[in-house]
């Protein structure tokens, strides 16, 4: 790749994989994704909710394949991977988004719980870092963080933790597979999602406070995670690697509400 010349922002002619893509977050960079050019394979547990997301994407445009993927299961990483090197000849983008919250206390969470989540999360990024990443002549594999592993949310130590770790294990990766393979990790804000539903309800002391610590006073979409999740894909982020970036509207910027 020539560093003089300017790449464009865009993910036009790339295949990518969106592990956990059918719902949430995930979902939203998958049709972002295909709005804006690629051929994308949306995977999660449930078929019924990986041909709903497949008939989205190819309305948009993207040549697809269904397949489902629990991302606890080695086995069906292995599969997805081999599915897609067959229909598409080979994969340019990962993006890990499978999730799970357990909102327990400390005291409350047992082993199995804490497992789980640091299973659904952590352990998955890596498992599916180690299937595609060795297969990748060159491409981008997108990490999703959270504001919990910079903030202390109550109830929130598993998954806090699970996001903790992959803040390390993105950095890490980034210098091992990196320059050809880059990685890097999304920071959402507080989105609007089928996860958060009643977690962050209009007129609660917590939604207003997490709204009074944005500028435009309001949660996010998980649409407004696409624009991060297509840069940290296309060419032009070809000298970004190893980096965690933020899109929280300003809330982790700001210590007081000023207005």
């Amino acid at each position: 790749m020539n560093p003089d010349k300017y790449n464009p922002v865009t993910v036009d002619g790339k295949v990518a994989v969106v592990l956990g893509g059918t719902s949430g977050i995930g979902r939203a960079i998958a049709n972002c994704f295909a709005a804006d050019g690629a051929d994308v394979v949306a995977t999660s547990r449930t078929e019924d909710s990986v041909a709903k997301t497949s008939d989205e994407l190819r309305e948009a445009g993207a040549e697809t394949v269904e397949v489902t993927c629990d991302v606890t299961e080695p086995e069906t990483l292995q599969n997805v991977r081999e599915v897609v090197e067959d229909k598409f000849g080979g994969v340019d983008v990962i993006v890990n988004s499978p999730s799970y919250i357990a909102r327990q206390n400390i005291s409350e969470v047992d082993q199995k719980e804490w497992d789980y989540v640091l299973n659904i999360h952590l352990k998955a990024s890596r498992r599916a870092v180690q299937e595609f990443a060795p297969e990748m002549d060159t491409g981008s594999i997108i990490n999703m963080a959270s504001l919990s592993s910079q903030i202390a949310i109550p109830k929130l130590a598993a998954y806090s933790s699970a996001k903790g770790g992959i803040d390390a294990f993105t950095r890490i990766a980034a210098q091992e597979f990196g320059p050809d393979v880059r990685v890097n990790a999304i920071r959402p804000g507080f989105i609007r999602s089928n996860q958060t539903q009643g977690t962050y309800t209009e007129g609660t002391d917590r939604h207003d406070e997490i709204v009074n610590r944005t500028t435009t006073d309001r949660l996010g979409y998980p649409e407004e995670i696409g624009g991060a999740a297509i840069y940290l894909a296309s060419d032009a982020a070809s000298y970004t690697n190893g980096e965690i970036i933020t899109v929280d509207d300003g809330f982790t910027a700001s210590a007081f509400n000023w207005n």
